[in-house]
């Protein structure tokens, strides 16, 4: 799944377009940028409200390919242009980052393709709700 088909799945605006549209490779969700340095992989998403350009420099310095601003957070003019002057994706989601990480995690396990409402990935169990959209797990 690339950056751009995960943005409109998820209904994402993608806020900085200038990046190549690599696929996705995984994905890493805190808000502790020194986690974030330690254990993100390169070629995934960040998941996060940290909204500053710091958080840009950190997804540079460890290859991240899209940054993911939850909970429609405002994006400053310098995290926008330290994104764009690494090429690195910027999206915004009015979600949360549970939710972000969880639909991240099903389409990157179910080998990104969409299923329509109701439909379910082989294997997948249909006996237990789904997670709810507002969970309170939280992140780092």
């Amino acid at each position: 799944m690339t950056i751009r088909e995960f943005a409109r799945v998820i209904g994402a605006e993608i806020v900085q377009e200038r990046f190549t549209d690599a696929p996705l490779t995984g994905g890493y969700t805190s808000d502790l940028l020194s986690d974030v340095m330690g254990n993100a992989h390169a070629g995934g998403a960040l998941i996060t409200i940290q909204a500053h350009r710091n958080t840009a420099a950190v997804a540079a310095l460890v290859n991240i390919a899209v940054i993911v601003i939850c909970n429609n957070r405002p994006i400053p003019a310098d995290m926008l242009s330290a994104a764009r002057d690494e090429g690195i994706a910027l999206i915004r989601t009015g979600e949360n980052q549970f939710t972000v990480s969880g639909k991240l995690y099903a389409l990157l396990r179910d080998g990104s393709r969409e299923r329509p409402e109701g439909e379910h990935a082989e294997g997948e169990r249909t006996d237990s709700p789904a997670p709810p959209s507002g969970g309170t797990a939280e992140t780092v």
